[in-house]
């Protein structure tokens, strides 16, 4: 049985992240190229549709779970997306386009707080390794890179639709599989503990400090996910090369995660944030200094540490120091926080500093991680406490 749930788990990284690697660096691309939208329109309906990922991540998501079990949360918002895709198949006004990706945009990301949370209710109850199977994710991830950039190559824009729909039905197929008791558990709290669960969490010092560190090192990617590719892309070098050399990151986050449960065992979760903290620093500050592709590429190994370590400490911080009934809460604020909203805010002062100097717009991200790094310093005493 520990097997089992030990391949579910990889499977459902994998088949999340395969549909994630064609929505997150793909879809604006396919909303300008396939619906003929501008950019400015469709910049306008992602950032829309990401400000309603951090709304439903943070309501919607604790709020189904506390009335259904984690299993049949999967399994409706698989669904769901899975229609919301189809209906983007017809031409479509603005107007309409807009609905819709608001819809799809507060149900699909739904389904990675819901894994994260089985992860973790799995790491309590079985001693599942997180690392292991979270990095097939990762992997998940880089096929999706490759082949969206092979069958775009072939036929045309429109074949990325068609690769989320597909990798959306292959999940839909997946999800109705047999899955782990513990995630088919409808929690059993009462209607106060569940009206409380937001006021719980905060309430507690510990959580709030964690929190406010994943915001500071989960945020600090802000300028590497909107500005990378352009960034390279301004010193000539080849849309190819550029793809590959995006991808090392993603490499050496799967090699980290293969290896995380192993190598951190032992560490507290103050001090991997530490070591994230440091990473972050060095990785945005070498590129300020060194604005060269060399030093860009170098620095495409730290990705294991500053985004790697970062969600590692947190998912082992939820994992031993918050309750079960709180775990679902904690990662829908979590994804809604800092995985969502940190990102979206700091877009807006990165891409200031872009336009001024490319190289402003990195420091600016090294200016986060320093924060984080002095928060730890001043805050390790309470990381580790646990939440009643």
């Amino acid at each position: 049985m520990h097997l089992n749930n030990q391949r579910w788990l990889s499977m459902s990284f994998f088949v999340f992240f395969f549909t994630w690697g064609i929505f997150l660096p793909y879809w604006t691309g396919w909303l300008t190229s396939a619906k003929g939208l501008s950019v400015t329109q469709a910049s306008v309906l992602m950032g829309v549709g990401m400000i309603a990922r951090s709304f439903s991540t943070f309501f919607l998501f604790p709020y189904a779970t506390r009335n259904m079990s984690l299993l049949r949360v999967i399994r409706w918002t698989t669904f769901l997306s899975f229609i919301l895709t189809l209906a983007y198949l017809p031409e479509s006004p603005f107007a309409v386009l807009f609905g819709l990706t608001v819809l799809f945009s507060s149900i699909y990301p739904i389904i990675l707080p819901s894994v994260e949370s089985g992860a973790s209710l799995l790491m309590q109850n079985e001693r599942i390794h997180y690392g292991k199977s979270r990095s097939f994710g990762s992997i998940g991830y880089t096929v999706a890179l490759l082949l969206i950039g092979t069958v775009t190559a072939i036929w045309s824009e429109q074949a990325i639709l068609y690769m989320m729909i597909i990798g959306l039905g292959m999940g839909l197929i997946f999800f109705f599989q047999p899955a782990p008791v513990a995630l088919q558990l409808h929690p059993v709290v009462d209607s106060a503990a569940q009206k409380g669960q937001l006021r719980a969490l905060f309430a507690n010092k510990s959580f709030v400090t964690v929190l406010c560190i994943a915001i500071l090192l989960q945020g600090s990617h802000a300028s590497y996910y909107n500005y990378g590719f352009i960034f390279l892309d301004d010193m000539g070098i080849n849309g190819f090369y550029i793809g590959l050399i995006l991808n090392i990151a993603v490499l050496f986050e799967i090699i980290f995660f293969t290896q995380a449960d192993r190598l951190l065992a032992g560490l507290k979760t103050s001090t991997i944030f530490l070591i994230a903290a440091t990473g972050s620093t060095i990785r945005w500050i070498s590129i300020f200094l060194f604005p060269m592709t060399s030093v860009f590429i170098a620095t495409q190994v730290l990705h294991s540490v500053s985004f790697g370590m970062a969600h590692f400490a947190f998912i082992q911080y939820i994992s031993t120091n918050i309750p079960n009934h709180l775990i679902a809460s904690a990662q829908g604020v979590y994804a809604a926080v800092a995985l969502s909203l940190s990102i979206a805010i700091l877009t807006f002062p990165a891409g200031y500093l872009y336009d001024q100097s490319p190289r402003f717009a990195f420091l600016s991200m090294a200016v986060c991680a320093i924060g984080a790094l002095i928060l730890i310093s001043g805050t390790k005493q309470h990381i580790s406490r646990k939440i009643e």
